[in-house]
């Protein structure tokens, strides 16, 4: 799984006192219920792509620079400064400090052109109840001249006492058989401020050990998004309509050490003692 809050500053404050979150306001009821405080209207923005911000997001995700098409998981990185402010929104009905990324699917249609200007949109589409709170489903789709060519369904969860809740299995423990291991991935400990350079993600919990501590951590994790890429970057080219779908199971502390797994069109990653980390498939697009 991959926390959410809200960006901070790249850099400890000095003398060692902690950085005061910039959206931090109080918690405000988290239910379904909120579903029609939900905000009405996407967030819309044209974007074109720096080639030279592309170029480092490649090298720091592992992927071969200078394709004619960017990554299935670039647009994701174009549309997370309009992600942040629709959940920064006072329409958005859970509280943004403490989100928890749980999984994202994204869909490309056709190849992306890493030239391309895109019109991108994000809303939220929904809420529904978890075992372990409230999850919003963050719909964002990608435009080129007018044609729907990416989207993607990303949900985020609000922790807090249910009522009624039925256990369900602890988070990061193996459900199912593990894929057979490829390679053994040592992270630095800079990981995360440097794809937090290049994607504008600067969670604080993914910086320094000092802001990590700030939301419960003894060390940085990496982020969510960057995990997903790492794996994908290994795979073989899909072809230019595909579906990659990955469910967060557990953080993976920086600096730390994965076992990266494959085996037909599944991945994942595991630490010690087969703990899991993150699973994912890509697929053919649907028709």
């Amino acid at each position: 799984m991959e926390f959410f809050a809200p960006s901070a500053p790249t850099r400890p404050v000095p003398g060692g006192s902690a950085p005061r979150p910039p959206f931090s306001r109080r918690a405000r009821p988290q239910t379904p219920d909120g579903l029609k405080d939900l905000p009405g209207v996407p967030v819309q923005k044209r974007v074109r792509v720096d080639l030279v911000r592309l170029a480092a997001y490649e090298r720091v995700c592992g992927f071969a620079t200078g394709a004619e098409a960017m990554p299935v998981t670039y647009p994701h990185v174009l549309a997370f400064p309009m992600t942040v402010r629709v959940m920064a929104s006072r329409a958005f009905p859970l509280p943004v400090l403490g989100l928890v990324h749980t999984s994202t699917e994204m869909t490309q249609r056709c190849g992306l052109p890493a030239d391309g200007e895109y019109e991108i949109s994000v809303c939220v589409e929904g809420l529904a109840a978890h075992r372990r709170g409230t999850e919003a489903t963050v719909v964002t789709e990608a435009r080129l001249a007018g044609t729907l060519v990416w989207e993607s369904r990303n949900t985020y969860l609000a922790r807090h006492a249910t009522a009624g809740a039925t256990p369900g299995p602890r988070d990061g423990v193996a459900e199912r058989t593990p894929l057979p291991a490829v390679a053994e991935w040592r992270f630095a400990g800079d990981v995360g401020r440097r794809y937090g350079a290049v994607s504008r993600d600067r969670n604080p919990i993914h910086l320094y050990p000092l802001t990590a501590r700030l939301f419960g951590f003894a060390r940085p994790i990496a982020h969510g998004m960057w995990t997903v890429a790492r794996c994908l970057a290994e795979l073989p080219a899909g072809g230019e309509s595909l579906t990659v779908r990955a469910e967060f199971k557990a953080p993976v502390r920086l600096p730390g050490t994965v076992t990266y797994a494959t085996e037909g069109n599944r991945f994942e990653l595991r630490g010690a003692m087969q703990r899991l980390h993150l699973t994912g498939e890509v697929q053919p697009a649907p028709m």
